[in-house]
């Protein structure tokens, strides 16, 4: 008797866990931001114009975006984890949500700035394309502003 309980304990534990997996596997996966990948330009007055690429990146309603833009160069090398970013984004189009961070590579002096991971908060359906973009680094602030849509259009969480 003893090992028919044993058996049918082990069966069922064996059904429990394949419809755990079950479940797993037919879970939603974490949201896919659409594009992943965008340009746009700004222009950042006395400091320079140009282009900008950004990559976005999803994990719930957690998402990054890294910006790397030949708006803005390096007038001297700049660490790693040097420059505070903030990117702001047309939220909706009511309204407005802003990345943050200050993860950004190491930058040789003459070279184009890269930050990022910038990160945010995005929900189900948020399309967000970027307006601006602000850089302190060593105490100096760039403001940059969008000068054209975000190509190939907004990002959708």
């Amino acid at each position: 008797m003893r090992n028919g309980r044993l058996g049918r304990g082990i069966g069922t534990a064996l059904g429990v866990g394949a419809l755990a997996v079950g479940a797993l596997a037919t879970a939603p996966a974490a949201g896919a931001v659409e594009p992943q990948s965008a340009t746009l330009s700004f222009d950042c007055g006395t400091y320079g114009s140009g282009t900008a690429a950004l990559t976005a990146s999803q994990d719930g309603t957690s998402a990054t975006i890294a910006v790397s833009t030949t708006a803005i160069t390096a007038p001297i090398d700049i660490g790693a984890g040097a420059v505070n970013s903030t990117l702001t984004l047309a939220k909706n189009g009511t309204g407005t949500t802003d990345f943050t961070g200050s993860s950004n590579p190491a930058i040789p002096a003459g070279g184009a700035v890269s930050t990022g991971p910038l990160s945010g908060t995005v929900a189900a359906g948020d399309s967000l394309e970027g307006t601006s973009l602000k850089i302190v680094v060593f105490g100096l602030t760039v403001t940059c502003s969008a000068t054209s849509a975000q190509s190939p259009g907004p990002f959708v969480f």
